[in-house]
C-alpha cells in the first residue's frame, strides 16, 4: 500500500543542453531546473514525463513529475521559472495485455482508494477515475472528494493489491447527456476559493467518461483542478 504523495520537488545537480520551442516533447522524459521568484529564490530540479500538449492552449503542457502524485500544468517554454529544459534518456514501459482488458472497468467509476499514513494505519480516499493517462501506459487520471485536483496512479496494480475498491453505481451517479455541457472547453471561468478570493482560469478538457466533469487550469497556479460543471 502506498503513501499519499506530496506536491514538492528535490534539489540536485546541474543539467545538459537545452530544448527549443520547436521540438515536439509530448511523450518524452524531461528534466529542468525550477527557480522560485525573488532574488534568493530556491532552485530545484524536476524530472518527469510530458503527458500532452493542451489543444486549446498550445503553450501549456501537462506533466507527471517523478515522485509527485498530482499532474502539473506548465508553459514549459515560456514560464521564466523553468530553467535549462532538456530531454532525459529513458523509455516508457509498455502496458500488459491483461491490464488493457481491465482498464475499461475503472473508467468513470467512483472508487475507494486506500493509502498508508505515516503511522501505518489506513487512510481511505473516495475518488473518481477519469481516464487513462496519455503516454504513460498503466497510469490513470483520478480525482478525490477531499482534494479535487488531477492525480495519477497505477490503479490496476492498486486494484490487484486490494488497495482500490470500485464502488457500486447509484442512480444519481449516472452520466448526464454529453450535450448538457457541450462547448465549454476553451471558455474562461472564475470562482472563489475558500478564503473568498476570486480566481480566473480556463477549461482545458472535458472528461469523456463523465461529460459534465472538466479540467480547469487557473492563472498563477500550476495544479490542474477537476470540476463537475453541473454541480459547481
Amino acid at each position: 500500500m502506498k503513501k499519499k504523495g506530496s506536491h514538492r520537488h528535490k534539489h540536485t545537480r546541474p543539467l545538459r543542453p537545452l530544448l527549443s520551442v520547436s521540438q515536439n516533447i509530448v511523450g518524452s522524459r524531461i528534466e529542468h531546473h525550477w527557480k522560485e521568484d525573488g532574488e534568493r529564490g530556491l532552485v530545484s530540479r524536476w524530472t518527469g514525463t510530458v503527458l500532452t500538449q493542451v489543444s486549446v492552449d498550445t503553450s501549456l503542457f501537462l506533466v507527471k513529475y517523478d515522485g509527485v502524485d498530482c499532474v502539473y500544468g506548465l508553459r514549459l517554454f515560456h514560464d521564466h521559472r523553468v530553467r535549462n529544459l532538456q530531454l532525459q534518456p529513458g523509455r516508457i514501459a509498455s502496458i500488459r495485455v491483461r491490464d488493457a482488458q481491465l482498464a475499461p472497468q475503472l473508467l468513470g467509476r467512483s472508487v475507494l482508494h486506500l493509502f498508508q499514513r505515516e503511522d501505518g494505519s489506513r487512510d481511505e480516499w473516495r475518488g473518481l477515475v477519469l481516464s487513462k493517462a496519455p503516454n504513460m501506459p498503466g497510469w490513470f487520471f483520478i480525482t478525490y472528494e477531499r482534494d479535487p485536483m488531477l492525480f495519477m496512479y497505477q490503479l490496476i496494480q492498486d486494484y490487484r493489491d486490494g488497495d482500490l475498491k470500485i464502488l457500486p453505481e447509484t442512480d444519481s451517479e449516472g452520466s448526464p447527456p454529453a450535450e448538457a455541457c457541450v462547448g465549454l472547453v476553451g471558455k474562461q471561468v472564475e470562482c472563489s476559493n475558500t478564503e473568498g478570493e476570486m480566481k480566473t482560469g480556463k477549461i482545458i478538457q472535458q472528461i469523456e467518461s463523465k461529460p459534465s466533469v472538466h479540467l480547469i487550469k487557473f492563472h498563477k497556479d500550476y495544479h490542474i483542478y477537476v470540476y463537475d460543471m453541473l454541480m459547481s
